[in-house]
């Protein structure tokens, strides 16, 4: 559990922007520019652009090894990077200490002490972080099931999840970074803590990048996505832009030569129906020979993050 975000700053120049922190009031949460990383001979991150404004709810998608927990360890100063990075107008590195004022970080192995009760993780919580309301943390336990009594050695697995989110959206922060926050959890646990998530803590100033492997329940509270292969960014838009870019389209099955000599990025079937899904408008002639369906964002992924060798329009 690793909360955290920017020191006091004077005011900005005479332009009327205020600076907050170690940024610029309008600037965003997080600027990539040419990040990099490698680790021996592999290269797990490659050449990443991309923003992150303030107000936002960003899934960051990958298989395993794509890189994502690399970019969030890099994110919160945990390791060395190459090219531009700056988190809340700060450098994840040489400032983190101030950094983690204002972020808060759940790693996908975020532990508890098992001998401690809630109430004493509230209370160690409150000395050791400025930002953190001790208040706030009793309140939003009485969403869960946990009581401020419960030792940690007594809680399920999705309950000791609910704790470790209590105490970190107790702090007065402006980013959250979560790392799989509900890995081995099952369904309902899942759906509670995302809840709790969105209610309690996304507020339309503070923003949220959420790395997960359950695509289709993230979905419905994403704004944005980041979509990683290979350490490469081979997606990066809102949500509400995937329909003006990609095309799906459920075709009758005699109609699936010619739609496939439009060069789809994948062909599939759903709810019985052949598919396929462009990116940008296939021509006219083929668009006629289907209907139009809203692309999923499970179905992207899978599209988009294949085998390099199985998708060649990955960029290389």
């Amino acid at each position: 559990m690793a909360p955290a975000a920017a020191a006091s700053a004077p005011a900005g120049p005479a332009s009327g922007r205020t600076r907050l922190g170690g940024m610029m009031s309008g600037e965003p949460l997080i600027r990539a520019r040419g990040l990099g990383l490698q680790y021996g001979s592999k290269r797990v991150l490659d050449g990443l652009d991309f923003e992150i404004p303030a107000g936002r709810v960003v899934g960051l998608l990958g298989h395993n090894g794509a890189g994502k927990t690399s970019l969030m360890r890099a994110l919160v100063g945990l390791t060395g990077h190459e090219g531009e990075l700056s988190v809340l107008g700060l450098s994840p590195q040489r400032q983190r200490t101030a950094l983690l004022q204002s972020l808060c970080y759940i790693p996908d192995v975020a532990i508890l002490p098992r001998w401690a009760r809630a109430s004493e993780l509230i209370t160690l919580m409150a000395g050791l972080h400025p930002n953190f309301s001790a208040e706030r943390a009793r309140q939003l336990l009485k969403r869960t099931s946990v009581g401020l009594n419960d030792k940690v050695k007594t809680l399920s697995r999705g309950m000791v999840v609910q704790l470790h989110l209590a105490l970190v959206a107790a702090i007065d922060a402006r980013l959250m970074v979560l790392d799989e926050p509900t890995l081995g959890l099952d369904v309902l646990s899942r759906k509670a803590f995302y809840e709790m998530l969105i209610d309690e803590w996304c507020d339309g100033e503070r923003s949220v990048l959420i790395s997960t492997h359950q695509v289709e329940e993230v979905e419905s509270l994403l704004s944005d996505v980041l979509m990683l292969s290979e350490g490469r960014l081979v997606l990066n838009i809102p949500l509400a832009e995937v329909d003006e870019r990609f095309v799906a389209l459920s075709h009758d099955p005699a109609a699936a030569d010619a739609v496939a000599a439009a060069h789809p990025i994948l062909r599939y079937r759903q709810q019985g129906q052949s598919a396929a899904l462009f990116d940008g408008a296939p021509p006219p002639e083929v668009q006629a020979l289907g209907q139009r369906m809203r692309p999923s964002l499970v179905d992207l992924f899978v599209a988009l993050t294949r085998a390099p060798e199985l998708n060649p329009t990955i960029p290389r």
